[in-house]
């Protein structure tokens, strides 16, 4: 294909023709003739240009390209406008070689799932999505640096708590698993991310705002030092410190409560507890005082006994 003239090349061109033609016709006439054929070959030439130009641009390209992972499942999204040309995807480990995945060539969909080829999960990929068209210099749109170990999204997880005594309870954390299967087996986060998982656990009393969050290095961790027959609400979220803040914290899970069983007792308040005494100091004073009017009484039958044995 010949190279297109720029617009800076047919001004240049047409500056060139207007001063050679100017030079060669004298008067007025002759310099007014040469600006006005120079200002129809610039206008051709600008044209021919637009058209070249807009031809060149009007293959589709992908758009708002972005990785989706969760979980250590991969996709590669992208926006473009509708059309009937198809895009294939090829991927590049830590800048090297570009090698293409077998279900994302020629394809119309504008998303790509690259899961089973981004298992070297602790390495930087990037994507390059081409239109397909019949030019040598196809169209394409690279993707941002991607390293799945650091930037995948954790799922909330699945837990359970059992307690101990009154002041202690055993929270017991499932490590969720992947789509990923390694030597026939299936992989779980805790498979991929081993001892850089820990998971965050935040509880609370129940009806209270005050939070106490603790971190635990594996899936069973005991928490200790809750108030005897008190209701705790429990939340749990994996944790990575050696990842970048934004990707730190997995989804937190739903919220479980423990069932409280505290003496009733101890809900009086100090009134009520006033009134109880109250009532237990008259309820004693009463005995003794019957108990000692029937003594007496007792007493004086008996000595009136006595004395009319005597007579």
């Amino acid at each position: 294909m010949e190279r297109a003239l720029s617009p800076f090349s047919c001004s240049f061109f047409s500056l060139q023709l207007v001063l050679k033609r100017a030079g060669t016709q004298k008067g007025h006439g002759g310099t007014n003739m040469a600006s006005v054929n120079t200002l129809l070959w610039l206008g051709v030439c600008l044209s021919g240009w637009n058209i070249i130009s807009a031809d060149e641009n009007s293959f589709p390209k992908a758009e708002n390209v972005r990785w989706l992972s969760l979980d250590f499942i991969t996709i590669l999204q992208w926006s473009v406008e509708p059309s009937d040309y198809t895009y294939t995807v090829l991927f590049s480990v830590d800048d090297d070689n570009w090698d293409t995945s077998n279900h994302c060539i020629k394809i119309s969909a504008s998303e790509c799932d690259l899961t089973t080829h981004l298992q070297a999960f602790d390495r930087t990929y990037t994507a390059d999505i081409q239109t397909e068209t019949t030019d040598d210099d196809l169209p394409h749109t690279f993707s941002p640096k991607f390293n799945p170990y650091r930037e995948s999204n954790i799922s909330a997880v699945e837990f359970t708590v059992d307690a101990l005594d009154d002041r202690r309870v055993i929270v017991n954390i499932t490590d969720p698993l992947t789509t990923i299967y390694i030597r026939g087996k299936q992989q779980s986060i805790r498979d991929i991310l081993q001892k850089d998982l820990k998971y965050k656990i935040s509880y609370h009393k129940s009806g209270s705002t005050g939070k106490r969050d603790i971190i635990s290095d594996s899936s069973v961790a005991e928490v200790e030092g809750l108030d005897a027959g008190e209701s705790y609400c429990f939340m749990v979220a994996a944790f990575i410190p050696s990842r970048p803040k934004a990707t730190q914290q997995g989804a937190w899970s739903t919220q479980h409560c423990t069932q409280g069983h505290k003496d009733n007792l101890q809900d009086l308040s100090v009134g009520a507890w006033v009134g109880a005494g109250f009532i237990v100091l008259t309820v004693l004073i009463v005995i003794i005082t019957v108990t000692v009017l029937c003594c007496r009484q007792r007493n004086k039958t008996l000595q009136m006994s006595q004395s009319s044995a005597s007579v």
